[in-house]
């Protein structure tokens, strides 16, 4: 019923009330921190949205409760309430002064529809006018808010829609930042861990870009296909339930791994099953190559590893890559062996050897560069985000917005209903999506 409401519905018919920016509560002085050779790639990739919708009636007293909670927890977490920059030999850097603007803060009101009616499983142009900046590329960081929040009076609640600039910061630190802001607002006596600041403790070689903002020639594509040379997309969450998910797991390991490393994971468990679906749903032929592609944390790969509250990017695209018959031919252990084998191989060696490499001849990624007939995973199960509880409940749903989506990707959530169950928010063509519904092996039906 939910979303035949939201089809019929073009638009939310939503109205921007104001605009607002906060900054740290107190004045913290002028601050420079380099970006590191793990954040320049993103430059070029889009700010990373996330909504989150939450029931309740008091939407002026929740968001001043916001508002007061982003202001404290900013003195600790100032480089969101900064901007991008360079200095004086080119490389750049996240700087911060009180004369800063700080976090931009839309408020608006789409109060004709509910938060049930948008908690659905297949997304929806509409969800884009709650999350601020679709469309905008990282490096527009250098005079736009590197954090900002869209809060939407909705008929029974609250929609929050937030875009990350990705340059700054990868999703543990988001949620590390999340998780933060919900305990100041709830009255929490003591919060998470303070973020560790030091990018240059993980590598400190200095790297100068010479990337300026491009020229606005229109809107870019987006998931929702904003370019007529791109195709349109579907975006749904399939929900996996903690039996459903175990199954997967244990089927997997029916055949332990031949190379003495542990049992597969559930994370190395679902994704190859998410793999050889999604590849046996695009139709491909049997000698197609598809490529399946990881972003790994590495604050406990690098040499020395750094603590879970380092602040910024700590990540490396990681690929592997098949023929499409393979996959088809061999059990489930055949493709999870490929992604287990590609994660463990990323030690610190490889992880110096990458950064040496990228160092010498800098490339920067489009969100797209994940390789060809390309499965990619750029979210955790193990961020708790259902926790983000700011002192009115848990959310109803979290998702992403439309930035940095292409056919294959996938952001992977903790299931609403807790446990091991996980939410698989995928990206795909609509033939090939059509397909996966139908796939009763894929949806845990048999």
């Amino acid at each position: 019923m939910a979303s035949e409401i939201v089809k019929k519905q073009e638009s939310l018919n939503l109205k921007i009330t104001s605009k607002s920016y906060v900054k740290p509560e107190e004045n913290i002085g002028g601050k420079k921190c380099q970006l590191v050779t793990f954040d320049l790639p993103y430059l070029a990739f889009y700010y990373n949205q996330k909504l989150l919708f939450y029931k309740g009636d008091d939407f002026e007293g929740m968001v001043k409760k916001l508002k007061d909670g982003l202001s404290v927890v900013l003195k600790e977490f100032h480089q969101l309430a900064g901007k991008l920059g360079k200095d004086e030999e080119g490389v750049f850097i996240v700087e911060y002064n009180d004369e800063m603007l700080g976090v931009e803060v839309i408020e608006s009101v789409a109060d004709k529809i509910g938060v049930e009616d948008l908690t659905i499983d297949e997304s929806s142009s509409i969800l884009k006018e709650l999350i601020p900046y679709s469309g905008i590329l990282n490096l527009e960081g250098m005079h736009r808010p590197l954090l900002a929040i869209q809060l939407t009076k909705l008929k029974d609640g609250l929609a929050m829609g937030l875009a990350f600039n990705h340059a700054v910061l990868d999703g543990t630190s988001t949620w590390h930042f999340m998780t933060t802001w919900a305990e100041i607002c709830s009255g929490a006596p003591t919060t998470t861990a303070q973020p560790f600041l030091e990018r240059t403790k993980a590598r400190n070689t200095r790297v100068k870009l010479d990337l300026s903002v491009p020229e606005p020639e229109g809107p870019p594509p987006s998931a929702n296909g904003g370019a007529k040379s791109e195709p349109k997309l579907r975006e749904k969450i399939f929900k996996f339930s903690e039996s459903a998910i175990d199954k997967i797991k244990s089927t997997t390991n029916k055949t332990p791994p031949s190379n003495d490393s542990k049992p597969f994971s559930t994370f190395q468990s679902l994704s190859a099953h998410i793999w050889r679906h999604v590849s046996l749903a695009r139709d491909l032929k049997p000698d197609d190559y598809t490529v399946f592609t990881v972003f790994i944390d590495c604050r406990k790969r690098v040499d020395p590893p750094m603590p879970e509250a380092y602040f910024g990017n700590l990540i490396h695209a990681i690929f592997t890559v098949t023929a499409v018959g393979l996959l088809s031919a061999h059990p489930p252990e055949f493709s999870a062996s490929l992604i287990q084998n590609a994660i463990l191989a990323h030690d610190a060696k490889a992880i110096d050897e990458r950064n040496k490499e990228w160092e010498n001849a800098p490339k920067i990624f489009q969100f797209k560069d994940a390789g060809m007939n390309c499965v990619a995973v750029g979210s955790s199960p193990r961020f708790k985000v259902y926790d983000i509880d700011f002192g009115w409940g848990k959310p109803e749903i979290v998702r992403s917005g439309t930035n940095n989506k292409f056919d294959g990707m996938i952001y992977l959530y903790p299931g609403k209903s807790g446990g091991r169950s996980i939410d698989v928010e995928l990206t795909l063509n609509p033939e090939a999506m059509g397909r996966l519904e139908q796939d009763k092996e894929f949806l845990m039906e048999i």
